[in-house]
């Protein structure tokens, strides 16, 4: 049964009012799981305000008792990789084991020159991510000491202790959806790839795609959860759809092309089910309006059974 999960962007206006309302009301209305992004700022102006990442998880674990939830997902510019497998470990062990470790290669240029992050061109990006995750999951899966020598980090017979309660510490979710650079390191490193913003035709291609790729690495097609981060116009009404729509500026039929679910109540379940079909478990709907708790509920009497 496909999982339906809310996903917030927390460099767009996100509060510790807002965030701590809609993290009670998507716990007490049944949402799987409750994710944000990690930024500092939008990709355009203006700013808004943001939530820094770590502190706001942190509050989380404490102040939910059944919502999974994490990141999606977190650059490595913005952490040293050590310092990140330490406080993702805590948190998990925080919460009893909820949180979910998103990463990512990084992609929105205008933060990383704002705070003097290097962002990296490509291939270095992804050279640097690579040796990311390969220093996290050593941190987080080895009760032994690390030692690692790549061309971006070094460790030294390095440890996190205490232990992550879980056995291996939180899973790791690999978001993108690139086919030559971002799957292999999915078969390679995570417990769940998040695809972004795609039809289910495509959902399906990359998926079948990855089911090879984790053939030769010698591991299961279940060995990684399938979920997708997207889009969402939603209205109660049929008024209120088209509202939502003239101010987007854009036609349903070209969100739904890019993989946004557009509807009220009475038409999101069969575009669910389409996504459920090509293999996605775990489905993160973007909710923009952070103020909107009465659709937030309209949503879930829908789509939640």
């Amino acid at each position: 049964m496909l999982e339906i999960a809310l996903m917030l962007e927390g460099q767009n206006g996100l509060t510790w009012p807002r965030w701590q309302q809609l993290a009670r009301a998507a716990e007490d209305l049944g949402f799987a799981g409750l994710y944000r992004s990690d930024h500092f700022t939008n990709a355009t102006p203006p700013e808004l305000d943001s939530l820094e990442l770590w502190v706001s998880l942190t509050w989380l674990a404490t102040h939910t008792a059944r919502l999974e939830f994490g990141q999606l997902v977190s650059p490595p510019a913005f952490r040293h990789p050590a310092m990140l497998a330490r406080m993702a470990a805590a948190v998990d062990d925080l919460s009893g084991g909820r949180l979910t470790l998103g990463l990512g290669a990084g992609w929105q240029e205008r933060e990383h020159t704002m705070f003097g992050l290097p962002l990296l061109e490509m291939p270095a990006r992804f050279q640097r991510f690579e040796e990311y995750l390969e220093v996290v999951t050593r941190l987080l899966r080895r009760n032994a000491p690390v030692d690692f020598t790549g061309e971006f980090y070094t460790l030294r017979e390095a440890i996190l202790l205490p232990r992550p309660q879980r056995p291996s510490g939180p899973p790791v979710c690999i978001g993108g959806n690139g086919s030559k650079r971002t799957l292999p390191l999915v078969a390679r490193y995570a417990d769940e790839w998040n695809a972004v913003y795609i039809p289910p035709e495509r959902f399906a291609a990359l998926n079948a795609r990855l089911d090879d790729l984790l053939a030769e690495q010698g591991r299961a097609p279940d060995a990684v959860r399938r979920s997708l981060m997207t889009g969402l116009v939603f209205g109660r009404d049929a008024a209120e759809l088209r509202a939502q729509l003239a101010a987007r500026g854009r036609t349903a039929e070209a969100y739904r092309a890019m993989g946004v679910l557009v509807g009220t109540p009475e038409a999101l379940p069969e575009q669910l089910a389409a996504f459920a079909e090509v293999g996605v478990q775990r489905i993160m709907l973007q909710w923009l309006d952070l103020d909107n708790l009465a659709g937030l509920e309209a949503l879930a009497r829908r789509v939640i059974c």
